[in-house]
């Protein structure tokens, strides 16, 4: 029988963001997922209710903070609700970190959008985070609390190495995730190469050079986050020209927004394989799904009973 946080019983509950990935965190945890009443007025205004005495219990709320910004708000006013009925502890479970792209005054009279969500989780109450692959790991240096920082990696390695993708090389799409794709690199035992991408505007991207060898070779383009999938898609033309042979993608949050759908669909991408830590807006016959609640459900585990989390931070 696990041994509880100072004592206390674990409650996991879940807003409204991703419904299918918080049942199968809390099936995989072999719990139940706890009572909540979540409505709103008729003015969109967002009412949050704890169904259940949480008084004295260690509370994970798993809520992904992809657009709409209401999911933000929900998550903070599951926190306050939770802090007022007298939880012992209350973590907040994102495994989509959104708003993690504005995370540095790069352009004048600009907000740092991450550093706000950070003071906005601390002031309604938190007492630790869990997420996955922050799109800017220095994030976690905007909380003075725990902050539990996982890896897609853990769920994406396993995937691939069933592929048995051969004479492989793993692409960056960009300098941004040349650190994420060395480490899979080496995980897969696999070359390494780069897209060297210039970004005329937001959500616009153009791939210039690239940086290493990938012609006559199978090629694996891992990134954290697909949003129009604009860079994803003239990387993947960029490396047909040079004469890759099967091009597969791989990202942790599948955004997907706008015409990232038609893009994908009509790209030299042989499938794009993304997690659950977003629900997909609609199916499609070139993105596959692997579910991260294991890992969640492990971390969530591991927390509650006061063992070692570091295991799953291997990037």
């Amino acid at each position: 029988m696990l041994t509880s946080f100072r004592g206390h019983p674990i409650t996991l509950f879940a807003g409204r963001s991703n419904p299918m990935l918080a049942e199968r965190i809390a099936e995989s945890y072999g719990q139940n997922l706890g009572n909540l009443i979540i409505k709103e007025f008729s003015d969109g205004e967002i009412y949050c209710r704890y169904d259940e005495s949480i008084r004295g219990t260690d509370i994970f709320i798993i809520q992904s903070t992809c657009p709409p910004g209401e999911n933000w708000l929900e998550l903070l006013l599951l926190i306050d609700a939770a802090k007022r009925a007298s939880a012992a502890r209350v973590t907040a479970v994102i495994p989509y970190f959104g708003y993690a792209r504005q995370e540095r005054k790069d352009q004048p009279r600009v907000s740092i959008a991450a550093k706000l969500m950070a003071n906005m989780l601390t002031v309604a109450g938190v007492d630790r985070i869990l997420t996955m692959d922050l799109h800017a790991p220095q994030i976690q240096g905007f909380f003075d609390l725990p902050v539990d920082h996982l890896y897609g990696s853990a769920v994406f390695t396993d995937y691939f190495q069933t592929l048995n993708l051969t004479n492989l090389v793993v692409v960056a799409p960009d300098i941004g995730a040349l650190k994420m794709a060395r480490a899979y690199a080496k995980r897969l035992g696999a070359d390494l190469a780069v897209i060297d991408k210039r970004r005329p505007r937001q959500n616009e991207a153009e791939a210039m050079n690239i940086i290493g060898e990938v012609g006559g070779k199978n090629v694996l383009i891992m990134d954290d986050i697909v949003d129009t999938a604009g860079t994803l898609v003239s990387a993947a033309m960029a490396l047909r020209q040079a004469g890759a042979l099967e091009i597969v993608a791989a990202c942790t949050h599948p955004l997907l927004s706008g015409p990232a759908y038609e893009r994908i669909e009509s790209s030299e991408l042989t499938r794009l394989v993304v997690t659950d830590s977003i629900p997909l807006r609609r199916p499609s016959p070139r993105i596959e799904v692997v579910s991260v609640a294991a890992i969640f459900a492990d971390a969530i585990r591991r927390i509650y009973t006061d063992e070692s989390v570091s295991t799953l931070f291997l990037p």
